[in-house]
């Protein structure tokens, strides 16, 4: 199964930071970005056992534009 993700560095604190949108709260990090995307499979994993162990249903459909904006 694929997932779409979002990954970006930490400029204060060093590292990475990544999400995936479709799970609400389902963050993680590393210290570099193959960590953060070993880390991110890792939480993905545990959130959906989480859902299907409290029998929620899983949907991870999301629609997605990536778009580059300036501040």
């Amino acid at each position: 199964m694929k997932f779409r993700i979002i990954i970006w560095e930490d400029l204060e604190d060093g590292g990475y930071n990544v999400s995936y949108p479709a799970l609400p709260g389902c963050h993680s990090q590393g210290d570099t970005i193959e960590e953060a995307l070993e880390n991110i499979k890792e939480a993905i994993e545990c959130y959906l056992e989480s859902l299907e162990k409290d029998s929620f249903p899983i949907s991870v459909d999301i629609k997605a534009r990536v778009m580059e904006v300036t501040a």
